[in-house]
């Protein structure tokens, strides 16, 4: 009221002071101010131990060595010649070892998408308890890695294990076999790491079922499409970004896994099942010789990097072609 007053007199109404602007390098600085703390933790978990790992691969360092490191000598390239020199023992082991994974992630990886992705397309409609078979299929993924893996190797175990009493309860088998040592060995370790994996695809699956239209699902239904079809013309095309990144990282988990191979067979696991990172911890700890085993995660590092390179290199030539 006053300051109306005063401009029908004629008065000037002085304004209120504007608040003060912050600074532009201070707004401009904040993103990167935050991301402090985790570039800090990035380095101290991954970075600086990887950069660790690769030194000591030019290191011959051994158990003579590991009071004082630092006095290892340079063994320049050697410890990847070893590695690599497939016609001495070590190359032998690490090829070996290198097929059995290969092996092993294929088989992993084809069962445990195809499982997810036929629990996905089974709960993707509504029906009585849906949420109730969803929880169910997510439980060996929400189980502790170590209380369900060893839970396996007493069911396995040859005298006690439950699948021996019910196999034989069953009559189809006449003996007791070994599964954790032996070929039995490493069909054991594709199942256990299959029923522990399978769920994270059909976790992932089922989400990207959900921004399917169900309009589309009418419409092949309409063009006289059955549950094949519009598995194939439909849900396949649109869920392919979800696949190739699916696809991708469950080949990484398996390929690295140590948790599940470790708990199952311990340090020393047989040779059917002798996967890679388990060959990497027993040349590392249990031989002792930490150059040689850091040249093999280095050569599994460049392998995985060029794998992973090559797979997103095509994704993008597909999506250029679509």
């Amino acid at each position: 009221m006053v300051d109306t007053i005063r401009v029908e007199k004629g008065v000037t109404a002085s304004a209120p002071p504007s608040p003060p602007k912050r600074r532009w390098w201070r707004r401009a600085s904040l993103p990167y101010i935050l991301l402090i703390p985790a570039i800090l933790l990035e380095l101290l978990i991954h970075i600086i131990p990887m950069l660790a790992g690769v030194g000591i691969s030019f290191l011959q360092l051994t158990e003579f060595f590991l009071r004082n490191w630092q006095a290892a000598p340079f063994a320049g390239f050697s410890n990847y010649a070893v590695a690599l020199n497939f016609s001495a023992a070590t190359g032998q082991a690490l090829l070996h070892s290198f097929t059995v994974t290969i092996m092993y992630t294929i088989i992993v990886l084809a069962v445990a998408w195809l499982f997810g992705m036929a629990g996905a397309v089974f709960t993707q409609r509504a029906f009585r308890g849906r949420g109730a078979v969803r929880t169910l299929f997510l439980i060996p993924y929400a189980l502790p890695v170590f209380a369900s893996v060893i839970t396996w190797n007493f069911m396995l175990q040859r005298d006690t294990g439950m699948l021996n009493q019910l196999l034989l309860s069953l009559h189809l088998v006449h003996g007791r076999p070994f599964w954790l040592i032996g070929q039995d060995s490493f069909w054991s370790l594709v199942i256990v790491q299959i029923w522990r994996t399978w769920p994270f695809a059909f976790l992932i699956l089922t989400a990207g079922l959900q921004s399917i239209p169900t309009d589309l699902y009418e419409a092949a239904a309409l063009d006289g499409s059955g549950l094949l079809g519009q598995v194939r013309h439909v849900t396949l095309p649109l869920i392919r970004p979800v696949n190739r990144v699916l696809l991708l990282v469950l080949f990484l988990w398996t390929f690295n896994d140590f948790s599940v191979p470790f708990t199952l067979f311990g340090s020393a696991p047989p040779s059917q099942a002798d996967i890679i990172s388990i060959h990497i911890y027993e040349n590392s700890f249990v031989s002792w010789n930490f150059g040689t085993g850091s040249a093999m995660s280095v050569l599994l590092l460049l392998f995985l990097l060029l794998v992973t390179g090559v797979y997103l290199a095509l994704g993008r030539r597909g999506e250029r072609h679509a």
